[in-house]
């Protein structure tokens, strides 16, 4: 119905290379609000700009290739895990980017994994695992913001900072992207981000 809101009068901005947590309890619109930042859900009311124009007047495919939303149980296709991770350079947004190998090797090895896991099947993957994959996927496009949407809630702490490392280690590559992460986690949230909005 028109007159029920998950949240209304909204307004915070995301500059370069900021790190930033998105709280509130559960119900409160994180990951409605995360979704309608990737382009995945559209508002009812409101404007969401990037780079200085609506979402509505850049090309999608476009807009999502450098804005990546990062789910708590990501999809993943049949096949090996490069299979998984080289799948994404098939779509038509993606073909002017090659994939790299050994960018994909050096983030393993925050994990202590080698080129061996990367052969590995999908379907033999723990949930860890596949979250692992579902980073490598995305993190390697180059995007200027990732919307992490409890990405970590699932895994052992040990995983849960190779994730961290690994966000991390894409930040630095280039001070100008920016991430939003959502957790019920408020310890984790001061370890990786600098500011929060509250819903």
């Amino acid at each position: 119905m028109q007159d029920r809101w998950v949240w209304r009068n909204l307004s915070f901005e995301l500059q370069a290379g900021e790190q930033v947590a998105v709280v509130g309890a559960s119900g409160s619109g994180k990951s409605l609000l995360l979704r309608a930042l990737a382009g995945l859900d559209s508002v009812q009311s409101g404007e969401i700009i990037f780079q200085g124009k609506s979402i509505n007047s850049h090309f999608m495919p476009q807009y999502r290739s450098q804005i990546i939303y990062v789910q708590q149980r990501p999809a993943l296709w049949e096949g090996t895990v490069e299979e998984n991770i080289k799948q994404v350079y098939r779509l038509a947004t993606h073909r002017h980017q090659r994939y790299d190998r050994n960018r994909i090797l050096d983030y393993l090895q925050l994990f202590n994994r080698g080129a061996d896991f990367l052969q590995t099947p999908v379907n033999a993957l723990s949930g860890g695992e596949g979250q692992i994959v579902a980073f490598l996927r995305a993190l390697q496009l180059q995007a200027s913001i990732l919307l992490l949407d409890e990405p970590t809630a699932s895994l052992d702490a040990e995983t849960e900072k190779c994730l961290e490392a690994l966000v991390t280690a894409w930040q630095s590559e280039d001070q100008q992207r920016a991430y939003i992460w959502t957790s019920h986690n408020p310890v984790q949230l001061q370890r990786v981000t600098k500011r929060s909005f509250n819903l």
